[in-house]
């Protein structure tokens, strides 16, 4: 069935669980073509849609200029959220953004773009929403009188600082309400534009309350533009780590994520070139193919290493007990096996060798908190009896 959408077509299908085949049969050419600026090469629609849509790169699909970029307003009903995985060093976070522009093909973070009956393929990258109300809603959240201080991560799932935080100022709006309630922050970006902020970072720094996490995946300009086609380039990040450092604000590096026979090779001159640049503290996460990502990123590696596709997907199953993923805890974060050992000894070595501190985590202040002061909610005034009687005359 075609859909009225000039070139797409509508399939209604069944979601497919077993292994990818290590040679991908490509069956839409077209489909597949790369798309400049873009990290996804496909865009399926949502998993809990009946009817599935695909571009069609025919006569009147979408060859030529990638999507443009469309980014929303919506209003947040809260904007805390919380964990419980043990696997992840913080309790409390907030995302501004849902999708991410960056465009990282490798995204753990793109088949939550499902749940808004959007594709986790290009529609994470192109179609992206803000929320505009994150610093009055955060005002009214830490005034809640049940409220506990714990530090706040700001970009657990998309990033903070992709390009259209220099037009919305979401993240910076969040930091300037934690800075005037003394609430401690950690931020996780790749977006050289978290120094637009040294000015808010510093300050909360220098009392215990700020610390930036700059992930850097391959020192490779080549690898970068394929793997994170509209992230900073590592020059950037390590000139923002730098900026940061020189600031005050403590500065850690994530090498994530780890992909074998693609930029596990990289580990030693990555964390050296970090340390350099005044990063305390390292950590390091193996490549995660949860649900859409698997597809998605098996695509991408059969485009743009096909020699090398079977044997990056050899290696990932090695480290995942023959599986694509692994989703449990203790395990999802670092795998298992030979070469996952071979990482893990590799890092721990290379941290002891250039000073730096193994872990993701600053410890942060929160006895410094001052709730905010919010207006009370204006409540409908009481009825009376006269009022209800006009109702009748």
């Amino acid at each position: 069935m075609r859909s009225r959408q000039p070139g797409v077509y509508c399939i209604s299908i069944q979601h497919q669980t077993a292994n990818y085949p290590i040679a991908m049969a490509n069956e839409h050419p077209g489909a597949l073509r790369p798309r400049k600026g873009r990290g996804a090469l496909s865009n399926h629609s949502s998993r809990y849609l009946a009817t599935h849509s695909e571009w069609d790169a025919g006569e009147d699909g979408i060859e030529g200029a990638s999507p443009v970029t469309e980014c929303r307003a919506v209003q947040a009903r809260s904007v805390i959220a919380r964990n419980r995985s043990p696997d992840i060093p913080f309790a409390q976070s907030i995302n501004p953004y849902q999708g991410c522009e960056h465009g990282c093909i490798y995204c753990y973070a793109r088949p939550t773009h499902a749940y808004l009956d959007l594709s986790p393929g290009l529609d994470f990258e192109t179609r992206l929403t803000y929320k505009a109300n994150a610093a009055e809603q955060l005002r009214r959240e830490l005034a809640r009188p049940g409220y506990r201080c714990a530090t706040i991560t700001l970009g657990a799932n998309t990033d903070p600082y992709q390009p259209v935080e220099r037009e919305h100022r979401i993240t910076r709006q969040i930091l300037e309400v934690l800075r005037d309630c003394r609430h401690p922050v950690a931020i996780i970006t790749k977006g050289a534009l978290v120094t637009r902020d040294i000015d808010i970072l510093a300050d909360m720094a220098a009392e215990g309350l700020a610390s930036v996490a700059v992930s850097l995946t391959t020192l490779d300009d080549t690898l970068k533009r394929q793997l994170e086609p509209r992230a900073p380039s590592a020059r950037a990040r390590l000139r923002a780590m730098a900026e940061l450092s020189a600031a005050g604000v403590p500065v850690n590096v994530l090498f994530a994520p780890v992909i074998p026979a693609l930029n596990d090779s990289e580990m030693e001159h990555l964390l050296e070139a970090a340390r350099a640049a005044g990063a305390e503290r390292a950590a390091y996460i193996l490549l995660r193919l949860p649900l859409e990502v698997r597809d998605l990123f098996f695509e991408w590696l059969h485009q743009h290493y096909p020699q090398r596709a079977s044997h990056v997907i050899s290696l990932l199953r090695q480290c995942r007990d023959g599986a694509d993923n692994d989703s449990r805890f203790g395990h999802r974060m670092r795998g298992s096996g030979v070469f996952a050992e071979l990482l893990s000894q590799r890092f721990r070595l290379s941290c002891k060798k250039l000073g730096l501190t193994m872990g993701e985590t600053f410890a942060a202040r929160c006895d410094l908190f001052t709730p905010p002061q919010v207006a009370p909610a204006s409540r409908r005034p009481a009825s009376d009896s006269s009022a209800q009687g006009e109702l009748f005359d």
